[in-house]
């Protein structure tokens, strides 16, 4: 008896790629790279940007008409500008996980809002008093209470303010018994802190040395009178000199970061302040770093009636896009802490915000450190629509617009604070993605794999 192998129909037909459930990324960006043949594609969910070549953009475009064993398919997956999935739905799952999800406890402490500087873009008003024992009472014990409702063991907390360096006492007392309740638990205790660098001498940094402060950030905006024309002490003098000197002469175990708020007045002087910002790195043999920041504005700078001139809201200048192509990372669904439950302001009172750019404004504070549960954080918040009003802007948003934006991954609704008292911010440059995508590529370079030979169909 013979085996006839020949029979027609006995082998199973295989699937296309769109059969098999594979589409491309609703949330691919691209631009032609200059002087060349190829286009790079940034992925905005997966946080990937790479070159392609034209067989591979061809490749891309009829996806859907490809075997679903072509070997492009797990190219593409792998860098994410295609997939099987639903990703504006991956994201609304990541924002309802994000309000309640826990990787430690973070804590936004002002010891103070009292501050030596007078900044005419300031987004808070200031007040003298500092916090007193009793108020740290109740931050510890707030903190217990949060490690025990998260099932955490780690605390991060940022020292914030007005300047919190004109309460060193506090910062330090503070920090013993948080690193002790942390330790007794066996977590992880790191800090941070935002100052504007006048006090920072030689005896503080090792102050905050012993504190486990492992960053801190320090605002210079521009050189020499440039500088000092927006930050300034409060009722005048310059800083500039005594910033400079103390990033200079003492050592620092932890790494600074250089902010530049750039507005009209200083725009001209990035490169050159960037430049001195290396060069002072270099001298000092501190891990010094720069960073460009365009200055947004706020009600308490308008109300100043001093306001210099702000870049933030219709920017598209390379320095807004490139502060965004140094901040890429992948999809989330939520913009910031603002979005978590177990992140926490608290002011030099005690009282409780969802936001740093609120601690100055008792009105919108959702509770106390002496009071609020987060075990039961709506029963026991003194105003719960403040607490639920900020978790509500993570994902899924209840803006139409918003979700069908391909910048949705990155943007996720915007800041929370400005969304709800100023209305929606959208990205500067949202109708000029090639601008984007091309400062991302020279930033990241090509994230190809190795195998980037032409494939054939």
């Amino acid at each position: 008896m013979s085996n006839d192998v020949s029979t027609p129909n006995t082998q199973e037909k295989s699937r296309t790629a769109g059969e098999a459930g594979w589409h491309v990324s609703r949330y691919n960006v691209s631009a032609k790279v200059p002087d060349s043949k190829m286009v790079a594609i940034a992925n905005l969910f997966k946080g990937n940007c790479a070159e392609y070549t034209p067989i591979e953009c061809y490749l891309l475009s009829v996806l859907e008409e490809l075997d679903e064993n072509h070997p492009i398919i797990e190219r593409f997956a792998k860098r994410g500008v295609i997939c099987k999935f639903d990703e504006r739905a991956a994201l609304e799952s990541m924002g309802r996980a994000a309000c309640a999800g826990s990787h430690g406890i973070g804590l936004t402490i002002c010891p103070t809002m009292g501050c030596n500087f007078d900044c005419p873009y300031c987004f808070e008003d200031h007040y003298p008093r500092k916090m007193t024992q009793e108020v740290q009472d109740d931050v510890v014990a707030l903190a217990e209470r949060m490690l025990d409702a998260s099932g955490s063991k780690d605390i991060n907390v940022s020292w914030f303010g007005g300047e919190p360096l004109l309460a060193p006492d506090i910062i330090e007392s503070l920090s013993v018994r948080l690193i002790e309740l942390t330790e007794k638990r066996g977590g992880n205790y790191s800090a941070g802190i935002i100052t504007n660098g006048y006090l920072l001498t030689q005896e503080i940094a090792d102050m905050l040395e012993r504190c486990k402060v492992t960053s801190a950030q320090i605002t210079i905006d521009g050189l020499g009178a440039t500088h000092d024309a927006t930050r300034h002490l409060a009722g005048g003098g310059p800083t500039f000199e005594r910033i400079v000197s103390n990033l200079r002469n003492n050592k620092m175990s932890f790494r600074v970061s250089v902010r530049h708020n750039v507005h009209e007045g200083n725009r001209q002087e990035v490169d050159a302040l960037q430049k001195f910002i290396e060069q002072l790195a270099e001298e000092s043999g501190n891990n010094i770093t720069y960073y460009p920041a365009p200055v947004s504005g706020s009600e308490t700078a308008d109300e100043r009636g001093k306001q210099v001139g702000l870049l933030c809201g219709s920017d598209e200048s390379d320095i807004s896009i490139r502060q965004e192509a140094y901040r890429f990372h992948t999809g989330r669904g939520s913009y910031c802490g603002a979005n978590n439950i177990w992140s926490v302001g608290i002011d030099e009172r005690g009282n409780l915000q969802k936001c740093w750019e609120a601690v100055d404004k008792p009105q919108i504070s959702y509770g106390n450190a002496h009071d609020w549960d987060p075990a039961n954080p709506l029963a026991t918040a003194s105003n719960p629509d403040n607490l639920t009003m900020y978790l509500n802007t993570a994902c899924p948003i209840p803006d139409d617009e918003c979700r069908e934006c391909i910048w949705l991954p990155i943007c996720v609704g915007g800041c929370p604070q400005k969304r709800l008292f100023e209305g929606r911010k959208c990205i500067a440059f949202k109708d000029n993605a090639e601008k984007y995508v091309l400062a991302l590529h020279a930033r990241i370079g090509e994230d190809k794999d190795k195998d980037t030979d032409a494939v054939e169909d």
